[in-house]
């Protein structure tokens, strides 16, 4: 384990880099770094693992090797038994440009194209929804042709809940797993995605997150502070936010009945009262939603090509 520092982008100087960071992605310069600490399979079932290995006391580390992982795993989640739902439909307004944002070109490739093939390189996917207008359905269809997983479009709606309810509807009713991203994260690690799958099979939802590094304070209508807090219980929620498909439709009938507006997958499970694990993630999974943002994507994709 080393660190890298960039003068130029500070951001990155409290990223650990690993040289079993690196994952099966499509581009062979993609770095992505996961989180040192396990996720609830370790947390709450070592008695599970250590059945399965006939008895002996070994916990099971997160590893940062995909492969590592399904070495262990591959009992929770079954291939092919997972649908994505990847949401692609957004305006990206923020982004100041003349297509949506994660149309936008990453070092020549679509953003949304980056986790499209790091989904369609797992053995877990079966199929991969995308939601998005169909102006621009040719891009993950000529994308589709390197892949093995079936692809299917939804239109996308107005708020984001209306898309995620859209894409559901063309959910292989088979699926045993939900796995709903945000195409604006081009970074997100096979890994990571297989420590969030394997919890929400293990707990009927988790979502990925990151300790909050900042100090957050509630503020009132007039801008003045209210309180402080505590940094320790919170996490910024990225994506991908996975689930049992009978728990979002359950949270969904609840939602629509009740006319609630959500802004995240998992919120609408806790409208049931269900609990939601979070999945501690990597600090580079960002969401590219402004200039600012592009380059520091860049940053984190450059630093594999001088590893």
């Amino acid at each position: 384990m080393s660190a890298l520092k960039f003068s130029c982008c500070p951001q990155l100087n409290s990223l650990e880099i690993s040289s079993k960071s690196l994952n099966s992605l499509p581009n062979s310069k993609i770095f992505l770094p996961v989180s040192k600490n396990c996720s609830f399979v370790n947390t709450h079932y070592p008695k599970i693992l250590s059945l399965r290995n006939g008895g002996a006391s070994s916990r099971i580390s997160c590893s940062a090797s995909s492969s590592e992982l399904s070495k262990d795993y591959d009992e929770f989640v079954e291939k092919k038994s997972v649908s994505v739902i990847l949401l692609a439909g957004g305006k990206g307004k923020r982004m100041g440009a003349s297509m949506p944002k994660q149309y936008l070109p990453l070092f020549g490739q679509p953003i949304a194209l980056y986790s499209f093939y790091t989904f369609s390189l797992l053995p877990e996917v079966k199929e991969i929804i995308v939601v998005c207008d169909p102006s621009y359905q040719d891009i993950f269809e000529d994308a589709k042709e390197n892949t093995h997983v079936d692809l299917k479009f939804a239109l996308p709606g107005k708020e984001r809940q209306d898309s995620v309810y859209s894409g559901l509807q063309v959910v292989d009713p088979n699926s045993s797993l939900l796995c709903i991203h945000d195409s604006a994260r081009p970074l997100v690690s096979s890994s990571d995605t297989k420590k969030v799958l394997i919890d929400g099979w293990l707990t009927g939802a988790a979502v990925l997150g990151v300790p909050a590094k900042a100090t957050i304070k509630e503020a009132n209508m007039e801008s003045f502070v209210v309180k402080t807090l505590d940094r320790k219980t919170l996490w910024e929620v990225q994506t991908p936010q996975v689930m049992k498909p009978g728990l979002l439709k359950k949270g969904f009938e609840l939602v629509n009945r009740e006319g609630l507006e959500v802004t995240d997958d998992v919120s609408i499970v806790e409208h049931l009262k269900h609990p939601v694990y979070i999945t501690e993630g990597s600090y580079t999974n960002i969401k590219v939603t402004t200039p600012d943002d592009m380059i520091l994507a860049e940053k984190i994709l450059n630093a594999t090509s001088s590893w």
